[in-house]
């Protein structure tokens, strides 16, 4: 997720971008740049890390009179956070930004290199600008050659383009990533990633759907298909980063079904999963995993664990990072080291990995933030992809992580044999359904919402599932406890027998997670028994469930994995929903910090 912006206007142009920027710094901070342009001359700025670093590169520069000019802040995807892949990109005579991600850079940038074409960075954006100025020399127009451009990108992207050739104009295109287009009364036009940078500075703004391609000079906007509708601009900076949400919490839960598309793009096709992270020797020797994590991470290992055992045949041990540090753990060199990290700071993560380094094991982080400490210390990295989360009560990079692991356990599978090609295409087929599960598993907020007051009282709760629903009781747990100061706790739903149970009464809660496709008749009956002891049950399943208080139906799936992330949503509302309705601060709440970096 990163955030571009651009200016056509007489005002100084550097001091737009930058300004624009700052408000889009929260959706990525791995590097920035600029791109200005005046009378047919580009001046290009970047600077790796916080704009702030942009600003000192930039004190000396500024401009006067009428000029076009685009800017980005990144949150790397493809290639490491350095200056050479940080935007804008430039090819012999033009420059672009570029917000998602395109699916077929590879192909586009073999196909490039045949003709000569010489790339500079490792990222995908870098094709835009040399596919578009092989097609200027195959067509009399500038816009017939940058709509061939963007006629040859799959993916995601939100485009902006500045060429020489035409020194007024911004060319832009938007699929799949949000771009907005703003004007005032003085002649001046806005683009940007969200509301945030044109407040105060565009009257009226349109929100381009999939699918727009256009141009722009001081004079005109240029559009097709002709759809942009301008609309009053009003709100205050904090509310336009929130996206009109009431907190962060709440557009992070909100932006799952995206950052999901995000984190398989490119990697998830229709008979396989591909990582170009791992060459095809990575998994050799290998036997064994563990993997290593802290929170809401480990919960994602716990996860996973189901799933790489189920699928990939391989033993697996999942380790709590504090304790792992401590109990002088027997490692052996068939064992492939997983650490799971939001932040890749995470102090105890940190020095687990560092004893499998010593160790000699093989090691894989999954983590949200390149170049951080695990990242650059791991032998291999996969990217989540989630973007920036600003609520501390972790969501969609949560959802990012069980995504990433259970594609590699699919990735595994193949490379040992244990799947065959009609299974693969089954699996990959389900897979693809998770972001519509998640777009659509929104629609029980307002139910959430109502029950929430039901549930501010009583001695405690009960998370209860079995299987992969396991772990995801236990984040549920931890999702309530983190933002509602309320005690919750997760369990087996087989364990109840065996001390918990002892509870159970009408003051304690108890939130069962029923799924139709994973041991439904044996969850069933661990919440029949708490049912008997008087215990209040709310049901999540597809079924309606006779002795339960309260029900959320979730819809139909064939798949567990599609019950398990339309459940996660339906836990991470309920939690936010009855913090709200104690009056706490969702986004902040007390004691907790995002990135636990000491121990």
């Amino acid at each position: 997720m990163c955030g571009i912006v651009g200016y056509i206007g007489q005002r100084e142009i550097k001091s737009r971008l930058i300004e624009g920027l700052r408000e889009l710094e929260y959706r990525g901070y791995d590097s920035a740049g600029i791109a200005v342009m005046q009378d047919g001359h580009i001046q290009a700025f970047k600077a790796v890390g916080k704009l702030k670093n942009l600003d000192e590169k930039t004190k000396d520069f500024e401009t006067k009179g009428l000029g076009v000019g685009i800017g980005h802040t990144r949150w790397a995807t493809h290639g490491k956070p350095t200056e050479l892949n940080a935007h804008p990109h430039m090819g012999e005579y033009s420059y672009v930004v570029h917000n998602g991600i395109i699916e077929n850079y590879r192909e586009i940038k073999e196909e490039l290199e045949k003709e000569g074409v010489v790339f500079l960075s490792q990222t995908d954006t870098e094709v835009i600008v040399h596919l578009f100025e092989k097609e200027a020399e195959r067509h009399d127009g500038l816009f017939e050659a940058f709509k061939a451009t963007i006629d040859q990108l799959d993916g995601a992207y939100a485009v902006l383009l500045v060429t020489q050739k035409a020194p007024d104009t911004i060319f832009f295109a938007r699929k799949g990533s949000p771009m907005i287009i703003g004007r005032n009364g003085k002649g001046e036009i806005f683009f940007a990633s969200s509301d945030a940078p044109l407040i105060g500075e565009a009257e009226e703004v349109a929100y381009m759907e999939d699918g727009t391609i256009g141009y722009v000079t001081s004079e005109r906007i240029h559009v097709e298909p002709d759809n942009l509708t301008f609309v009053p601009l009003a709100g205050d900076k904090l509310t336009a980063q929130k996206g009109g949400y009431r907190f962060f919490m709440e557009k992070e839960i909100y932006e799952q079904h995206e950052v999901i598309s995000d984190t398989m793009i490119g990697r998830v096709l229709d008979d396989e999963i591909v990582f170009e992270e791992m060459d095809d020797t990575f998994l050799e020797g290998i036997s064994r995993i563990k993997l290593c994590a802290c929170g809401t991470s480990y919960h994602a290992a716990l996860t996973s664990s189901y799933l790489f055992e189920r699928q990939a045949k391989m033993p697996v041990n999942v380790e709590i990072a504090s304790e792992f540090r401590y109990k002088e753990p027997l490692l052996t060199k068939d064992t492939l080291f997983i650490v799971i990290s939001q932040s890749g700071e995470t102090a105890d993560t940190l020095e687990a990995l560092k004893m499998a380094k010593a160790a000699g094991l093989k090691t894989l982080a999954i983590c949200n933030v390149d170049n951080s400490s695990i990242v650059r210390l791991a032998d291999v990295t996969i990217l989540t992809r989630a973007g920036i989360e600003k609520g501390v009560a972790s969501t969609k990079a949560f959802a990012t992580q069980v995504m990433v692991l259970w594609m590699l356990t699919l990735f595994f599978a193949k490379k040992r044999n244990t799947i065959g090609a009609f299974e693969m295409k089954e699996k990959l087929r389900y897979m693809s359904y998770v972001p519509k599960v998640l777009q659509k598993s929104l629609e029980v907020h307002e139910k959430c919402k109502r029950l929430s007051k039901r549930y501010l009282h009583g001695h405690g709760f009960f998370f209860i599932g079995r299987d992969i629903f396991f772990p995801l009781a236990l984040e549920g747990a931890l999702k309530l406890k983190e933002i509602s100061y309320l005690h919750a706790e997760g369990y087996p739903a087989g364990e109840m027998k065996h001390g918990p149970i002892a509870l159970a009464d009408a003051e304690l809660f108890t939130i069962a997670l029923m799924p139709k496709t994973l041991l439904y008749d044996k969850t069933k009956s661990n919440v029949e028994e708490l049912s008997a002891r008087d215990a209040t049950i709310l049901s999540i399943s597809p079924e309606m469930f006779d002795l339960a208080d309260d029900f959320i139906l979730t819809h139909p799936h064939k798949h567990p994995m599609l019950e398990f992330f339309e459940m996660m949503i339906v836990e991470q509302l309920l939690a936010m929903e009855i913090s709200i309705r104690l009056g706490n601060d969702v986004d902040m709440p007390r004691n907790l910090a995002k990135s636990v970096t000491v121990e």
